[in-house]
Formats: C-alpha cells, structure tokens, sequence
C-alpha cells in the first residue's frame, strides 16, 4: 500500500469515529438539562444566522472554485467547517438550557414543517462524513476524487444550511422565553 493510501486509510478511520461519535455525544447531550442553568434563549437566532452564513459562503466557495481561486475556496471551506462547529456547540449548549419548542403551526404547513425538520436532521447526520472525508480528500491532495466526491457533498451541506434557517423561521414565532 503506498503512502497517500495509507493516510487516507488512517484519516478515514478517524472520521469514521467522529461521524458515529458526533451524532451519538449530541443525542445524549440534548437530552441532559443543565440543573438550575439560565436558558440560553438568545441562541437560535445567532445559530440560525449562523447556518445562512454558511450557506451564503458555500456558494462563495463554489464560485471560488469554479473561478480557479483554489487558496480562497480553501480559506472559505475552513470558514464553513469552524462555522458548522460553531453552530453544533451553541444548538448544543441551547438544548442543554432551554426546553425543545413544539411547533404550533396547522395544516399544509405543519406537514411542510416537519418534512423540513426531518430531512434536515437525517442529512445533518449524514453530512458529517461527507465533509470530513471531502476535506481529507483535498487536504492528502487528491483533488480528482475531492471534486467527484464534493458534487454530492455540496448540494447535502447547502439544503442542510437552508433548510436550518427555514426550521429557524418557522418555529421561532413559538418560542417561548
């Protein structure tokens, strides 16, 4: 086995455990309540705001990309990545404060509402590998299947991105504080 085969082999072994780790730590954190801790209900606005910041900047990096700016896509999907960790601590750190809001909408719209909700957590989840290994694709320089790779990977991220501030908007008139 040559060497880029190896660090792919090791790298993927790595972002196998988060994936599995990342899901499993937040569906167990999500379900702790901090005792006696203040609601942190200023949150989901900033990690709503958050998910169209990376949006916006996953078009960006697309056109970076299609442009030739390699270093700028670069600098721009590092920007995308931390923005993605950023949102889980505070999502996170939110439903560890604060009570999950029920959604108070009817009819279409309810339906509408938790066809978004839903698909947005399923790909979420399947997001996480997709990422990680595009990154490493690029990051071990095998630009080839990072960009056959980021065809799927891309369209995954964004819906997720938009569909968390369509989730945002809709749910937010109910929130209770």
């Amino acid at each position: 086995m040559d060497q880029l085969a190896l660090r792919e082999k090791r790298l993927n072994r790595w972002i196998t455990i988060v994936s599995v780790l990342v899901p499993l730590v937040v569906a167990i954190l999500f379900g702790v309540k901090i005792p006696g801790a203040e609601p942190l209900w200023f949150l989901p606005p900033i990690y709503a705001t958050t998910n169209g910041i990376t949006a916006v900047l996953l078009l960006l990096a697309l056109w970076a990309i299609k442009s030739g700016n390699r270093k700028m896509h670069q600098s721009l999907m590092n920007s995308c990545i931390a923005l993605s960790v950023l949102f889980l601590l505070m999502y996170v750190a939110y439903h560890m404060t604060s009570e999950s809001t029920v959604y108070g909408g009817e009819g279409v719209v309810r339906y509408f509402y938790y066809f978004i909700l839903i698909t947005h957590i399923i790909l979420s989840i399947a997001i996480i590998p997709l990422v990680l290994k595009t990154y490493a694709r690029a990051y071990l320089g095998n630009y080839e299947s990072h960009r056959k790779l980021a065809r799927i990977t891309f369209p995954i991220w964004f819906y997720v991105a938009v569909s968390g501030v369509i989730v945002y908007l809709m749910i937010s008139p109910y929130y209770v504080f």
